[in-house]
């Protein structure tokens, strides 16, 4: 599929800032030729977008979907990374993709991407406790889809309007859910994570290291690195028409290792310490609502996000050939080199 058009969302982001530099490079024959475009909020990121030979759609934002649709409808895939919490917007692009098919009678894909705090339990509030190790082979359509009739969850509901919709309109998708990601970015904006970057801030910002209720909850984590690698594998297969799982088989995790939030935090504490850049490498635990406020999250968003159990098992990614390479060594000297990052914005 040589000049295929593909579009990335959220190409200023950490995730899809990494994931287009990862395909403009691609070693992948079937990748190689393809016409990139990316939205993006500002005439400026456009400019130096396509002095790397992308083209740059500068638009509002994701709530404008007619719009978001329209672009959808002139490319043949999009990977979506802009935001996993935008029901309408994913939709959109869902429905601008099946605009594509009957345009060229060819088939469309999105690469959507997601986290596993929509397969997070809630161990504070205690509504709803997990203790397995999900499968990316399990059905986990079938499991979000009661998790959901139980209490609703943005980014699960997003999830799960990837899932129907798709199949409904005929338009192939593929979700990439992510554990807590780590590690440096290779993308021309944003190159810091998300979760452990926001407990590093509140600290300096605080002189402490926070975590929500006990910290006991487990997540799994993945290196940007070993990440991005995932979506060029899953992109070149399907450009080479290879038959992936989709729709509602179509879920691929992409875990390397685990850790509680008790030691996510306490090594922010102890590397922020060791650094200077902190007093005392004490770990404060804090209420939901507290840390909402020093997490910068949404109180509905902090417990699945920021305390919770959310385990999974990359058994289908690894199957069609993704291979990660960071290990756990790699994870543990990740927060020194985070504090470093960020202390250069103070």
């Amino acid at each position: 599929m040589s000049g295929t058009k593909i579009l990335i969302t959220g190409a200023t982001g950490y995730i899809g800032g990494s994931v287009l530099s990862t395909l403009l490079r691609s070693s992948s024959p079937h990748i190689q030729g393809s016409k990139f475009s990316a939205l993006v909020r500002k005439q400026e990121q456009a400019d130096i977008l396509k002095q790397h030979g992308v083209e740059g759609i500068v638009f509002s934002g994701l709530d404008d979907t007619e719009f978001v649709r329209k672009v959808a409808s002139d490319h043949d895939v999009v990977i979506h990374t802009a935001s996993s919490q935008h029901t309408a917007a994913a939709e959109a692009i869902i429905l601008g993709l099946a605009d594509r098919q009957k345009q060229t009678g060819k088939e469309t894909d999105l690469i959507h991407t997601s986290g596993t705090s929509s397969i997070g339990d809630h161990p504070i509030s205690k509504t709803y406790l997990e203790s397995r190790i999900l499968s990316d082979k399990d059905d986990i359509y079938e499991y979000q889809r009661q998790r959901e009739s139980m209490q609703t969850y943005v980014q699960r509901t997003t999830d799960l309007a990837v899932f129907e919709k798709g199949e409904a309109a005929g338009v192939k998708t593929y979700i990439l859910m992510s554990p807590t990601i780590y590690g440096l970015g290779s993308g021309l904006f944003n190159r810091t994570s998300i979760q452990i970057d926001a407990i590093i801030r509140a600290a300096r910002r605080d002189g402490f290291s926070s975590v929500a209720g006990t910290g006991s909850g487990e997540w799994d984590h993945v290196h940007i690195e070993d990440l991005v690698e995932l979506y060029d594998l899953v992109l070149s297969r399907l450009l080479a028409g290879d038959k992936l799982p989709a729709n509602k088989q179509g879920i691929y995790f992409n875990e390397t290792g685990n850790q509680s939030w008790r030691e996510v935090s306490e090594r922010v504490a102890k590397e922020g310490k060791k650094l200077g850049y902190l007093s005392t490498d004490e770990v404060r635990e804090v209420s939901l609502d507290e840390a909402a406020k020093t997490f910068g999250s949404p109180r509905s968003a902090v417990e699945p996000g920021f305390a919770s159990r959310a385990r999974s098992s990359a058994d289908r990614s690894r199957e069609i050939g993704w291979k990660p390479k960071k290990t756990r060594k790699d994870f543990e000297e990740s927060f020194a080199e985070e504090w470093k990052i960020l202390a250069k914005e103070w």
